[in-house]
């Protein structure tokens, strides 16, 4: 399987990757459970914090995740991000330098675009699976829907600022295969598998 058609493959397992920032790698693991017990397969752990890689790791241990690093900006975060078993890649922004090592990898890789010139640049690399991002103060869905009418081949996962009310309009968009949010992971477990499984059912 390709880069690209890895990637495109995780996209539409879900219309929400949820996008989770972890302090406690204790708690990785049965919040990783509630939101695939909710249908929301794929998970993405940023880099924001020192509990990401441990999360990481625990939360591969839940059967039937699919669990990838976020916020990687690094050649270095990349290396410790696949030690830790992350089976994709997503970075906030595009960097020929933080690419090349992803690409040569062969992991799937969403590296983050907000201007015609991002995509561009990914698609000189051979990219066409595209994070948008900070998709509201990037100017919304009305902005993705002129960056996307130039490029047909582009597929996008907007992320920053989705909300559970705007998700949808969002995903009616063709070339938007998944949105990726924030707001699934807060509150109880219950709670959290209870906004998975109303985010899982989205129609795309």
């Amino acid at each position: 399987m390709s880069i690209e058609s890895g990637i495109e493959a995780i996209m539409r397992t879900a219309p929400v990757i949820p996008v989770l920032v972890i302090h406690d790698a204790a708690e990785a693991k049965p919040l990783a459970e509630a939101l695939v017990r909710g249908g929301l397969r794929v998970l993405e752990v940023t880099m924001r914090t020192p509990a990401a890689l441990d999360a990481i790791r625990e939360m591969k241990q839940v059967p039937g995740a699919i669990v990838g690093a976020g916020t990687v900006v690094s050649e270095q975060q990349f290396a410790q991000v696949m030690d830790a078993g992350a089976e994709f890649i997503v970075s906030p922004g595009l960097t020929e330098k933080l690419a090349d090592p992803i690409i040569a990898s062969g992991v799937p890789f969403l590296p983050g675009t907000a201007t015609a010139g991002d995509i561009m640049r990914g698609l000189d690399l051979g990219l066409e699976h595209f994070k948008f991002f900070p998709a509201e103060t990037s100017g919304g869905l009305k902005a993705l829907k002129a960056l996307a009418a130039p490029f047909y081949q582009a597929k996008f996962c907007p992320t920053g600022g989705i909300t559970l009310a705007s998700a949808p309009e969002w995903l009616a968009f063709d070339p938007v295969l998944c949105v990726g949010g924030s707001w699934i992971a807060t509150g109880s477990l219950d709670e959290v598998e209870a906004k998975a499984r109303e985010a899982a059912a989205f129609p795309r």
